[in-house]
């Protein structure tokens, strides 16, 4: 399979806490789609860190961060996940809008998106929808993520401001 490359600053800070045959985050290091990185201290505070309990979510206007300082994604298990992100990371903390997740483990689950589809997610949020497919399309099921959240991603995509993406969001997910 031949893989086209990313140019963009794509991090993902690997904790090693899931099986190894399942880690998204993996395979995208692997097929050298994202670098692993060993420690957050080294990045810039612009950098973006996709953070599921962040106050503010990521809009289209947070590209020049992703493009300037790059994204990172903190891979750990979903059962430590309050234990790991209440460390705080000094990088821009940025949370996802709500997204439904298209992966076998968690499929359907609000917001229980895998690495690869929170990377995925945000760079089709701020209109780099090459890069976004070029990740999903490694795996057999990332075409459902895409599927699953075909609306309310283009919508994200084309706000024009924090309040807008959040307006959205109520509308796909009236209870969250």
């Amino acid at each position: 399979m031949k893989i086209r490359s990313v140019n963009k600053k794509i991090y993902v800070y690997q904790l090693h806490q899931d099986d190894p045959r399942k880690c998204t985050s993996a395979r995208l290091v692997r097929f050298k789609l994202a670098a692993p990185i060993r420690g957050l201290s080294r990045f810039e505070k612009n950098s973006i860190v996709l953070n599921p309990f962040a106050k503010e979510v990521l809009f289209p206007g947070d590209r020049c961060n992703i493009d300037g300082y790059g994204i990172i994604v903190i891979d750990c298990s979903w059962a430590k996940v309050q234990e790991v992100f209440s460390r705080g990371f000094l990088c821009t903390n940025l949370r996802l809008p709500i997204l439904l997740a298209g992966n076998p483990i968690n499929y359907g689950n609000p917001q229980k998106l895998s690495s690869v589809e929170a990377l995925a997610a945000a760079l089709f949020i701020v209109n780099l929808r090459r890069e976004s497919e070029t990740l999903i399309g490694i795996f057999k099921w990332g075409r459902t993520f895409i599927q699953l959240n075909r609306r309310p991603l283009k919508e994200y995509s084309s706000a024009r401001s924090r309040e807008e993406v959040r307006m959205i969001e109520r509308e796909y997910f009236p209870l969250s």
